[in-house]
């Protein structure tokens, strides 16, 4: 197993030191920034057990003995990847990668020797690598090593990123970033010799972790952003007298025929909204404000089948009524527009981050695993859409393609798409308010907010795109 130093070259990837600083002094000045920044992650988390590989006929040429040592070094593989993550270096990830499937670089054109890894007889003497390729081939050890890169990666997520809501340092906001852009590239390359079959495995689970980063990190950004908003006496005074100027039984009224919520639910969620505005709340208690919404909203589906399609529907309503929320403010030429575009951003990644942590728990998932599943709606299993008779989530044109014979699947998709061309269509303005737009008052209207949204900048309550 390999142990991270405490001097390498990879030991703070994405940080930066003096330009000034050579030799001792900028090693020293790395290290340091790194242990800082380490107070910033969960190092107390270990790796999770593996299951076993359940498979019921050995692959021609190999034994239940090659099992064990696939199981036990792909254990010490992963608590590898683990030391280094945690000690945050990052591209050393690769060079594990590369011991692990056995990496065979070409041949240098000018004939030099290749020098391989010292460690890397032991571990072909304990699994060759023709055994290794061989039982990359067979469906169940492809699955057991899906779920353990399942495992693995949301704990390194667990890791790296603790709580999405508190503040991370620039630098290694970027660094994770950086790590995450890499991450696809290091692992197609190392897994240059194995079986297609076993490369789109890794490939689909490594993607998925990638992708969390990079929403997490962006969470985290806007999380800080909107924390200087809510923390502003005059912006929130501003935002609650925009919002009183919407016309939310118009906006009800356009919704619900896309939606079909309840109205009582629409109202009570507006006055709540209002309320915790009103009280000035900080970006915790925001948090566990949309927490609550989402636990209502989904409560009716627990315990069924149709729980995560539930849940996918909760937040494509959340978002239609939120975008028209957005749109009467637009056309109002609100002062407090650029708040209010980033409160929504905010609040519609922080959903979406909740609602994937939901359906995790109900289906016994990690959200590693929820989001490579449902990432691609081509991919997604029928079994997994199974609805219940009377479930509201279910429109009637799916019980039409349902007596049609038509797969579920392709209707979910078909549903989702709609939903989101009704969401994003332009509205459609009536004469009077295009006449309004183009009248010379509303132009030196739009200046003013201008003005005073690059007023808000200079306090520094404006978000900055990741």
């Amino acid at each position: 197993r390999y142990k991270p130093m405490q001097k390498v070259d990879g030991v703070a990837d994405g940080f930066t030191g003096s330009g000034q600083q050579t030799g001792t002094s900028a090693e020293q000045t790395i290290i340091a920034q790194s242990q800082h920044h380490q107070q910033f992650l969960d190092a107390s988390r270990v790796l999770p057990e593996f299951g076993e590989v359940e498979i019921s006929s050995l692959p021609d040429g190999t034994t239940f003995e090659d099992i064990k040592s696939l199981q036990s070094l792909y254990r010490e593989h992963c608590e590898a990847i683990l030391d280094v993550v945690v000690n945050l270096q990052f591209s050393l990830i690769e060079k594990l990668w590369q011991t692990f499937w056995r990496y065979s670089p070409s041949a240098p054109p000018d004939g030099t020797t290749v020098t391989e890894p010292s460690n890397l007889s032991e571990i072909e003497s304990r699994l060759p690598k023709g055994k290794l390729i061989t039982l990359c081939k067979n469906e169940s050890v492809l699955k057991w090593m899906g779920n353990c890169d399942h495992v693995m990666y949301q704990a390194l997520v667990e890791i790296l990123i603790p709580d999405v809501l508190r503040p991370i340092p620039s630098a290694l906001t970027q660094a994770i970033r950086n790590f995450a852009k890499s991450l696809e590239g290091w692992l197609s390359s190392a897994m240059n010799n194995i079986p297609q079959r076993m490369i789109q495995t890794k490939v689909a689970a490594v993607s998925a972790f990638a992708q969390t980063l990079r929403r997490y990190t962006s969470l985290n950004h806007l999380a800080q952003a909107a924390r200087a908003v809510l923390q502003n006496t005059s912006q929130i005074n501003q935002m609650l007298n925009d919002l009183n100027r919407v016309d939310f039984a118009n906006v009800q009224e356009q919704a619900s025929w896309v939606c079909q919520c309840d109205d009582n639910m629409v109202q009570r969620l507006e006055t709540d909204f209002k309320m915790t505005l009103q009280q000035q709340s900080t970006l915790e208690q925001w948090a566990a404000w949309l927490d609550n919404v989402m636990m209502q909203a989904l409560k009716p589906y627990e315990g069924r089948p149709s729980f995560p399609k539930a849940a996918r529907q909760f937040l494509l309503k959340w978002s239609f009524y939120s975008s028209m929320v957005i749109r009467d403010l637009t056309l109002r030429s609100a002062a407090s527009f650029g708040s209010f575009h980033l409160i929504r951003l905010l609040y519609d990644e922080y959903m979406f981050y909740l609602v994937e942590h939901r359906v995790a728990q109900a289906t016994g998932e990690t959200p590693i695993a929820v989001m490579g599943e449902f990432g691609d709606l081509n991919a997604v299993s029928p079994g997994n859409m199974d609805k219940d008779e009377g479930s509201e989530v279910e429109s009637e044109i799916d019980e039409e393609l349902d007596e049609n014979g038509e797969p579920q699947a392709k209707r979910e998709k078909t549903e989702i798409n709609q939903a989101f061309q009704v969401g994003c269509m332009q509205p459609v303005l009536e004469s009077g308010v295009q006449q309004n737009l183009l009248n010379p008052i509303h132009n030196e209207h739009i200046v003013a907010t201008t003005q005073t949204i690059r007023q808000c900048s200079a306090t520094g309550n404006t978000y900055t795109a990741v």
